[in-house]
């Protein structure tokens, strides 16, 4: 069966995304840095909230996915609270400093989360050898892989992703980045049976009142009256033709 898991960085967005037909939420903070670990309110609101599946990120910073003891140990105590919480699935990553996949801590991760599936986000794409880290992963029981196939954008990197989905012996290829309503039906032909989607749009605030010449943000250019949010519309529309057989989808 084809799945459309959505990028949602708040619940307000994991709702409107659930309602538009989407099968799983990657739930994220902070889109500027690509995605970062969420809030402990936001992860007790999901699970409240939001009755699809629900994997949240564990990413401490923005950056590379080579770690120190200390982000390490940050991100084993989130992925114990993730747990604690009831969540099915976490996405997380961690590379060497040579750029090959970290076996010694995905280990001790992997046996943390048991019985929860695994997702293995984009750190994959910054990965040495790709082939080699998806024998690897598979050897971890990592449930799926989050790539572009190692380029900037998915529909880019389909040559690799192809390679990777006739490869696999465990892990679903999970194709994100880039992918839209546009350009859905490449990888549908290309025998991907998940895609990874922010689906999303810029909608302005709903301040009336802005205060000029004082930024909030280190981007002092950034337009900080609008943010990113899920297209109930394009989530439906995209849901629609993974799931052409389903009727009365969107709640």
């Amino acid at each position: 069966m084809l799945k459309l898991e959505v990028c949602c960085y708040s619940v307000d967005c994991a709702q409107i995304a659930e309602r538009a037909g989407a099968d799983r939420i990657e739930l994220c903070a902070a889109p500027k840095e690509g995605g970062l670990t969420p809030s402990l309110g936001t992860l007790r609101l999901a699970r409240e909230q939001v009755t699809i599946p629900v994997h949240p990120i564990v990413r401490p910073r923005g950056g590379d996915f080579c770690y120190t003891d200390n982000e390490f140990a940050a991100m084993r105590s989130d992925v114990a609270l993730m747990r604690e919480l009831g969540f099915p699935g976490i996405v997380i990553g961690m590379l060497d400093h040579d750029g090959h996949i970290d076996l010694p801590r995905m280990r001790q991760l992997m046996t943390q989360c048991d019985g929860m599936a695994v997702t293995f986000h984009r750190a994959f794409d910054l990965c040495h050898s790709p082939h080699q880290a998806l024998e690897q992963l598979a050897d971890l029981g990592v449930a799926r892989i989050l790539t572009s196939g190692q380029q900037q954008s998915a529909e880019s990197g389909l040559t690799l992703l192809r390679e990777l989905n006739a490869q696999s012996r465990g892990p679903i290829i999970m194709a994100g980045a880039g992918v839209r309503l546009s350009n859905l039906h490449k990888f549908v032909e290309a025998g991907l049976h998940e895609l990874h989607s922010s689906a999303g749009q810029t909608v302005p605030s709903p301040m009336r009142y802005r205060k000029a010449g004082v930024s909030m943000s280190a981007d002092a250019e950034s337009d900080e009256f609008s943010r990113y949010c899920v297209d109930s519309d394009m989530v439906e529309a995209m849901s629609s033709i993974l799931h052409p057989d389903s009727t009365n989808r969107v709640a």
